[in-house]
């Protein structure tokens, strides 16, 4: 309000180093609980954060935080590898940075961002919006090396012999699951996280016939409004949940039936129908109910009472897994729940103990 346009960016980014991406991609939920909202309406965080952020585009405007070093030398020269850079190792980094460390992080893909970049579509976070938040982020001294893959390219063990003391391991969700039904790897099937990256990476993926997406989250409603933009004929969504408890936010649900995108509650898929393995179309059964009387997911159906959707394409949105591939060979790290690693919940160190995850 009163102009200090700057002051208010510090301020922000004390804790948040990725305030542009979250002005544009955030539900919003401190709005929603934002107590100005019982007075007359709540403030509005994210077009303050998205506004403020927005300088940072205009080099002359951007805003470099200033280093808190605890250290007389000016700087620590112990070496950090960042595994992943996408916003958990990008947030790892810059806060490293600031405490005066000169991380280093090893992305596989060819541009940094993670699911940033390569799952968020154009329409809602703007790639050079992206690139000049990460800017700031190497200006702060942290060095990226895109097309590396640990594990592969280069092992742990290798970066320990190249003097690295500490491996954050920050590798996300990268792959889609798939439901176990026939059909499933059929031509034309994807999962929705596999589409994602590539229509991103492309910046287009030329669709032509019917889709139909499964699932009923905020990825799933991505996936849809993204073929829409590809070019399919017509986009289908269909997933377990009612309308009144679908996971997706009611404005993404709001924007894509204004697109044209259907929507139908209270069908599982059973099968994905082939021809000269194509998908040709897809076959659902009804949902009786998701959660069992513990709130916990357990989809009840009826098997008698099912639907056939004829497509061109399917897009399974049903959730992701994690995917370590070499990375921790030889390590003492152990994996629990949902392939992910056990680490304490205070410090995040694993049983191996220069190795931290997200």
């Amino acid at each position: 309000k009163e102009g200090r346009y700057e002051d208010a960016l510090a301020l922000i980014k004390k804790d948040n180093p990725l305030p542009a991406v979250c002005g544009h991609v955030c539900n919003r939920r401190c709005e929603d609980a934002c107590t100005r909202g019982t007075i007359d309406e709540a403030v509005a965080i994210d077009e303050v954060k998205r506004f403020i952020a927005e300088r940072d585009l205009n080099a002359e405007t951007r805003f470099i935080p200033k280093k808190t070093i605890p250290s007389l030398k000016g700087g620590f020269e112990e070496k950090i590898a960042i595994i992943g850079a996408g916003p958990a190792g990008l947030s790892c980094a810059y806060f490293l940075a600031l405490t005066g460390y000169k991380p280093t992080i090893f992305e596989k893909n060819a541009e940094p961002g993670g699911m940033l970049r390569y799952g968020i579509p154009s329409y809602k976070l703007e790639k050079d919006l992206l690139a000049a938040e990460i800017d700031v982020i190497r200006q702060l001294g942290v060095e990226i090396r895109c097309g590396v893959e640990v594990g592969k390219d280069v092992t742990i063990e290798d970066l320990r012999e190249q003097g690295y003391k500490g491996f954050y391991a920050a590798i996300g969700c990268q792959r889609g699951r798939k439901p176990g039904i026939s059909g499933e790897n059929a031509e034309g099937a994807y999962a929705a996280v596999d589409f994602l990256r590539e229509a991103g990476a492309k910046e287009s993926f030329a669709l032509e016939g019917d889709v139909v997406v499964v699932g009923g989250g905020n990825v799933a409603i991505d996936v849809a409004r993204t073929a829409s933009r590809c070019g399919a004929s017509e986009v289908s969504m269909f997933c377990l949940e009612s309308r009144e408890i679908m996971p997706a936010s009611e404005e993404e649900i709001t924007e894509a039936q204004e697109e044209g995108i259907t929507l139908n509650c209270g069908w599982g898929p059973k099968e994905i129908l082939t021809e000269n393995g194509k998908v040709k179309g897809i076959v659902f059964k009804k949902c009786l109910s998701v959660f069992d009387e513990n709130k916990r997911f357990a989809p009840k159906f009826d098997e008698a009472v099912t639907m056939t959707v004829p497509c061109e394409r399917v897009f399974l949105s049903i959730g992701q897994s994690i995917v370590w591939g070499n990375l921790l060979e030889g390590s003492k790290v152990e994996l629990g729940r949902g392939n992910g690693a056990v680490a304490d919940k205070v410090t995040y160190q694993t049983a191996e103990p220069d190795i931290f995850v997200g």
